[in-house]
């Protein structure tokens, strides 16, 4: 839901003009003597119109709706006036609902701008990636168009040009460290670049006045971090996160329970241990679990015994067919007749040439309470 109520009207976008940099020329049409090209437009998310008690009471509406306390105070930062916290417990599809919210934007109240940010380059590459798989979805979910979306390179520059000029909502994912770190690559954002007719890139992206949307804000507070955000002039800041470290107004909350609830996670299971008892033998095994490939034969995850330099310890490795015990346990004579027979991943079991058969999930050997609660730890982790 868009947050800034009804006062608030729709606006396609303003149109504006193009800071094209040096273009190195003066010969062509729409270009002065200066060698600055004047003709290219573009489109950029629409100012704020509201006053500050007019965003403070649409916040409480808001909030109101949601259950939850009222903001005292319009909390503004340094980056923008405007900070809103949106909680959602891990696994709720936090990615989907702010790409949903980009398109409820948009359709209300033609903001098109938006940046995403994020504190790691592997949850870039997870976000980028659920642009892509929702993609048809979104098209046929009463919004008939597309996204476009880009991640920030600063060797690929030529997004910035299409990010302003386009008229469609376009989103650019950027991890911290592209405008934050140390490196050269990091810097190129706040220079005049001669790739990029001598202008900064930052002075290209502020210029549309983005939405900014903070994906794990609680990851990205650090004061450098902090004072890169101001840089992007944010029209507002949007920030989903399980654990908010630092609130500002929140506007919406899913926490665990509420998400259990409406049965969008999974409950909490205990990992059943049974204990096995094989007549004749001691040595201590757990089958864990079975892993399939679609290019190489079953393996088994198996705790067992192992002797080692400073004594003996129990360690989790991988086996498979022909594998044997004794062998790899370093000579312990429990394991003698222990030669994996064969691993059946359709019934989760594991069978031994001298008959011993393991279910997934059974122990056998040495296994007391301690035992036991450590595996079910090691399970829940």
């Amino acid at each position: 839901m868009a947050p800034y109520g009804r006062s608030v009207t729709k606006s396609e976008g303003v149109t504006f003009r193009i800071d094209p940099g040096k273009t190195g020329s003066t010969s062509n049409s729409g270009q002065t003597q200066s060698g600055f090209d004047f003709s290219q437009s573009g489109f950029k998310n629409r100012e704020l119109v509201l006053t500050r008690e007019q965003i403070l009471e649409n916040i409480h509406t808001v909030q109101q709706r949601q259950n939850l306390p009222l903001s005292p105070t319009l909390v503004t930062t340094k980056v923008c006036a405007v900070n809103l916290d949106i909680e959602m417990e891990t696994g709720t599809g936090k990615t989907y609902c702010y790409v949903k919210t980009m398109f409820e934007l948009n359709r209300r109240y033609g903001w098109s701008k938006f940046i995403v940010v994020v504190p790691s380059i592997a949850i870039r590459e997870g976000v980028y990636k659920s642009f892509e798989i929702t993609a048809e979805h979104f098209m046929e979910d009463d919004y008939n168009k597309r996204i476009r979306f880009f991640i920030y390179n600063s060797k690929q520059l030529h997004h910035l040009e299409q990010f302003s000029s386009d008229g469609g909502v376009n989103v650019m994912i950027i991890n911290v460290q592209a405008f934050n770190a140390r490196g050269q690559d990091a810097r190129r954002i706040y220079e005049e670049l001669d790739d990029f007719q001598s202008r900064k890139p930052i002075d290209v992206i502020k210029s549309n006045n983005p939405i900014m949307i903070l994906d794990e804000p609680q990851k990205l507070e650090g004061a450098k971090t902090f004072e890169s955000l101001k840089e992007f002039a944010p029209l507002s800041i949007l920030r989903y996160s399980a654990t908010h470290k630092t609130e500002h107004n929140k506007i919406h909350r899913l926490d665990a329970l509420d998400a259990y609830n409406q049965k969008l996670v999974k409950k909490i299971a205990v990992r059943g241990i049974t204990i096995r008892g094989l007549t004749g033998t001691n040595a201590y095994l757990y089958l864990e679990s079975i892993h399939i490939s679609a290019v190489s034969p079953p393996v088994a995850r198996i705790e067992f015994e192992v002797k080692q330099l400073n004594g003996i310890k129990r360690i989790v490795r991988k086996f498979g067919r022909n594998d044997n015990l004794f062998d790899l346990s370093g000579g312990l004579s429990q394991y003698k007749g222990f030669i994996i027979a064969d691993i059946d991943a359709v019934t989760d079991m594991v069978s031994f040439t001298n008959g011993v058969v393991l279910e997934a999930g059974e122990a056998t050997g040495d296994v007391n309470e301690a035992t036991l609660r450590r595996i079910q730890v090691r399970e829940a982790v």
